[in-house]
């Protein structure tokens, strides 16, 4: 099978197994903990080592990370991974609150941002030799604005160059992932290459049924974030679309992180206390299952299709 990027190299896709496909280690505002004293660095790496064991313990083998550009820490990644063994996949790209360098001025093309994001592909993360195996962009209720616009128009070209996946994020209230659809489709993406995010956070069943209809996959990947839409009712919406035969276009994750300077991690506890890496694993599939979701069905969401979805590249 082909091989895909992934923190500690080229990875066989046959060997990516159980796979949650929107996660995060570490999300940072940009700059802060490099000039201010928010972190105890050394700390927050064994966390993050505590959390991860924990979920592969229970059989997950692969988290997809898909911190975009402007907010990782490759180094932490790197830390975490060499004492887990987890494998994990990282992205390239940049989030819908657009920073000043990728806004719209003399010298910052949509070519040139997709330049930037194909070297982390092609050539690595700066000098942590770590390639990147997926693009990940975003728009979020604003919609898509003039930048956001530049930066999937650039997301898709690195795509077409490189042929790793997209992964977005999406206001799933405002249907935001049919903009962006869009966009992609006249960039010339094909959509099936396409994993629109949090998708999940809707019940709109007509609205994921036109994501998928028009070729792309879903990410039912907010478990554990309740304020946007109940586990109860997320699953209700995975079975139901199992019922009418989408299991092959959806796959499962959280969201969720090892670290978060965005929320004091205490509040998140005690407002989103199954936010965590293990919530699936644990509480989800179990419920799926209830729900009449098959065996077959759920290997097919959180093992075939992330295989699926990472083992198709090439240029085009």
């Amino acid at each position: 099978m082909p091989a895909v990027n992934s923190v500690s190299g080229p990875l066989d896709t046959a060997e990516l197994g159980f796979t949650l496909m929107h996660e995060h280690i570490i999300v940072q505002s940009p700059g802060v903990k490099e000039n201010f004293p928010i972190m105890d660095r050394q700390k927050e790496i064994e966390n993050a080592i505590t959390r991860v064991t924990d979920v592969m313990a229970r059989g997950v083998k692969t988290l997809v990370d898909v911190t975009p550009g402007d907010k990782r820490d490759m180094p932490f990644v790197k830390d975490v991974v060499a004492a887990t063994g987890m494998n994990v996949i990282v992205a390239t790209g940049v989030y819908w609150e657009v920073p000043h360098y990728f806004r719209s001025r003399s010298g910052r093309s949509v070519d040139h941002i997709a330049e930037l994001f194909a070297r982390d592909v092609e050539e690595g993360i700066m000098d942590t030799g770590v390639r990147a195996g997926i693009i990940k962009c975003a728009s979020d209720e604003p919609g898509v604005t003039r930048d956001v616009e530049r930066i999937l128009r650039a997301a898709a070209k690195a795509h077409r160059a490189t042929g790793v996946p997209i992964s977005t994020h999406t206001h799933a209230a405002g249907r935001g992932g049919i903009t962006q659809q869009d966009v992609f489709e006249s960039e010339g993406v094909d959509l099936s290459r396409v994993v629109i995010g949090h998708s999940g956070d809707s019940e709109e069943l007509d609205y994921l049924d036109t994501l998928m209809k028009r070729g792309s996959y879903i990410g039912m990947d907010r478990f554990g974030l309740d304020m946007f839409l109940s586990t109860d009712k997320r699953v209700a919406t995975i079975a139901r679309l199992c019922e009418m035969g989408y299991a092959e276009k959806m796959v499962l994750s959280h969201d969720a992180n090892c670290y978060f300077d965005w929320v004091d991690s205490e509040v998140m506890r005690r407002v989103a206390p199954n936010w965590h890496f293990n919530h699936i694993p644990d509480d989800v599939i179990p419920a799926l299952r209830e729900a009449g979701v098959s065996e077959e069905q759920v290997h097919t969401m959180t093992v075939d299709n992330p295989r699926r979805i990472l083992e198709r590249q090439g240029a085009y």
